[in-house]
C-alpha cells in the first residue's frame, strides 16, 4: 500500500479545483495536495516556458514524496517531474495523459499541427474564444457535456496579464513536447485513466503510452471524453485508491 500524499495537478485552462470533485470521493485519511500550473492563480512562473522548467517549478513546492495525478498537460508535467525528480514522485496518475499532444509523421495520435498552431494564434488575439473552443473539445463524446461545459468554466484561471501570459506557455509546452524519447526512465508505478472517447488526446495515445511505460496498467472509460474527471470522478477515486492499495 502507498501512504503518500496526493498531488493533483490540473490541465491547460484550468486552476486546480478541476480536482474537487475526485478529491471529494477519495477516503478521508488520504492527504490531498492542489498544486497549480506555473503562473496561475497566484502562482509563481516557472524559470523558462519549457516542459523541464514546469516540471522543476512544480517539484520546488513538493517538500516530500507524493503520488503525483496530473490532468492533461498536468500528465505531461506529472510524467516529466518523476523523470527529473525521482525521489518526489512514489507513483503517478494519469488522467488523459498523452506522450505528445501533435501529431507527426510517425504519431498518428494527436492534434493536428494546423490546428494547433492555430490555436495559438488565435489565443494572442482572443483567448477567451479559444479558451472556449478549447473547453468544447473537451466536453467532446462525453453523454455530460452540457454539466461538463459548465464545470470546466467554473475552473477557469481567471484573466490577468500573469494568467494569460502562462496560458500561452502552456500552449507553447503541448505543441512542443515530445516525451515518447524518455518514457523508458519512468520506472515508477503508473496508473493511466482514459475517456474512450477523448476529443483532444485519443484512447490511442494512451494504450501506446501504457504499452510503452515500463510499469502501467490503463483503464478506458466508456461514453466518456477528455474531462473525465469531472464526469466520472467516482470511478476516477475508486481507481486511485485502488492503485495506492495494490
Amino acid at each position: 500500500m502507498i501512504a503518500a500524499p496526493l498531488a493533483l495537478i490540473p490541465g491547460w485552462g484550468a486552476r486546480a479545483q478541476v480536482w474537487e470533485a475526485v478529491a471529494a470521493h477519495l477516503s478521508e485519511p488520504l492527504a490531498v495536495q492542489l498544486l497549480e500550473l506555473p503562473g496561475v492563480g497566484g502562482t509563481p512562473g516557472a524559470a523558462g516556458d519549457t516542459l523541464a522548467h514546469w516540471a522543476d517549478a512544480l517539484a520546488a513546492r513538493l517538500t516530500q514524496p507524493v503520488v503525483l495525478c496530473g490532468w492533461s498537460l498536468g500528465a505531461m508535467v506529472a510524467m516529466e517531474v518523476a523523470r527529473r525528480h525521482p525521489a518526489l514522485v512514489e507513483a503517478l496518475v494519469l488522467i488523459a495523459a498523452t506522450p505528445r499532444f501533435v501529431a507527426c509523421a510517425d504519431w498518428p495520435h494527436g492534434l493536428d499541427p494546423d490546428t494547433v498552431a492555430r490555436f495559438r494564434a488565435g489565443f494572442a488575439t482572443d483567448p477567451q474564444a479559444i479558451l472556449r473552443r478549447f473547453r468544447a473539445l473537451q466536453v467532446m463524446g462525453d453523454s455530460h457535456r452540457r454539466e461538463l461545459a459548465a464545470a470546466l468554466e467554473s475552473c477557469h484561471p481567471g484573466r490577468s496579464s500573469e494568467s494569460d501570459a502562462a496560458l500561452a506557455e502552456g500552449l507553447r509546452i503541448l505543441a512542443a513536447s515530445d516525451l515518447r524519447p524518455c518514457l523508458g526512465e519512468l520506472v515508477v508505478r503508473t496508473r493511466i485513466v482514459h475517456g474512450a472517447n477523448d476529443g483532444l488526446m485519443p484512447e490511442a495515445a494512451a494504450r501506446w503510452l501504457a504499452d510503452a511505460l515500463p510499469d502501467a496498467r490503463l483503464t478506458v472509460l466508456q461514453d466518456s471524453g477528455h474531462a473525465v474527471l469531472l464526469s466520472r470522478p467516482h470511478e476516477c477515486a475508486v481507481l486511485i485508491e485502488s492503485f495506492l492499495d495494490g
